[in-house]
């Protein structure tokens, strides 16, 4: 963002400028997501289809039937994944909105400056200079609520407990906005047990089958050929889950590590601008 350039949460938001309705803060519209993570589970299975059949396991296993009788919930389990990266690839889009909050200053140049009930109006009106929709940001919200009831709290004790306890309530909102991620994670690996459970069901039945029926050693040897295969076959779609949960999980991590460094700026900035303009006045009524 060039400086002097009005920040607009309008013009930035990508739910907003995408015309979904956006979320508050980075939390993420869950219909404009499901959307993006079929689009991703399309093009990712259009990647592949082409080289269905050609002797690429490690290919046909996210692809259903065939010889090997696979199951499909390879798609699913694609698809869960493909819709966790669309919520995680949103909300730092939408984080990035919000850093940019931290460059846009708000307070007089002038070193001697005293945040007072006087002096609030200006740098409210400042801000609203500035910012097009000041509550659609985590940190000018806060700065507002701040701001606009100093003239009640007066002391700075009694504006930093304001401060704190709304980064307590911003920290539980964000943190809430991964419970479906998290659940998702959960969801991936059991699809992927299933998908393995039902392998195991139809490799197990068809040799049970072949036992029933009194078959010779030479058609036991070879259905239980046809039961390791099928165990082997198996065991794919816990593979593809436990792969791509890890994906999910490790992209989780980063963006919620990326989030809190942000809430730890947002509290700084208050402290700098905010709690330590107020302490001049205190020092001066006290004396």
């Amino acid at each position: 963002m060039e400086y002097g350039k009005k920040l607009s949460w309008v013009q930035s938001d990508i739910e907003n400028i995408c015309g979904f309705n956006s979320k508050k803060f980075t939390r993420v519209n869950i219909v404009f997501a499901f959307i993006i993570g079929l689009l991703l589970t399309a093009l990712f299975y259009g990647v592949l289809f082409p080289f269905r059949g050609r002797g690429f396991q490690m290919i046909d296993m996210f692809f259903h039937g065939g010889a090997e009788n696979r199951s499909s919930i390879p798609y699913y389990t694609v698809f869960l994944a493909m819709f966790s990266f669309a919520i995680l690839f949103l909300k730092n889009m939408k984080l990035k909105v919000q850093q940019k909050a931290l460059k846009v200053n708000i307070m007089p140049i002038d070193s001697s400056f005293s945040l007072t009930p006087v002096t609030a109006r200006e740098i409210l009106d400042t801000m609203y200079e500035k910012v097009d929709i000041p509550a659609r940001f985590i940190l000018f919200d806060r700065v507002e609520r701040a701001i606009s009831n100093l003239k009640n709290l007066g002391s700075v004790s009694a504006v930093a407990e304001c401060l704190t306890n709304q980064a307590n309530n911003d920290d539980n909102y964000l943190s809430s906005s991964y419970t479906i991620l998290k659940g998702f994670i959960w969801a991936i690996p059991v699809l992927g047990f299933i998908g393995t459970v039902i392998g195991l069901a139809d490799a197990v039945g068809g040799f049970g089958k072949v036992v029933s029926e009194g078959a010779d050693i030479e058609q036991l040897k070879a259905s239980l050929g046809g039961v390791t295969g099928g165990l082997a076959t198996a065991f794919e779609t816990t593979l593809i889950a436990l792969v791509l949960a890890m994906f999910v999980q490790l992209f989780m991590t980063f963006t919620l590590n990326k989030e809190e460094l942000f809430l730890d700026d947002c509290a700084d900035y208050c402290h700098r601008n905010i709690i330590s303009k107020m302490k001049t006045i205190n020092l001066q009524d006290e004396e």
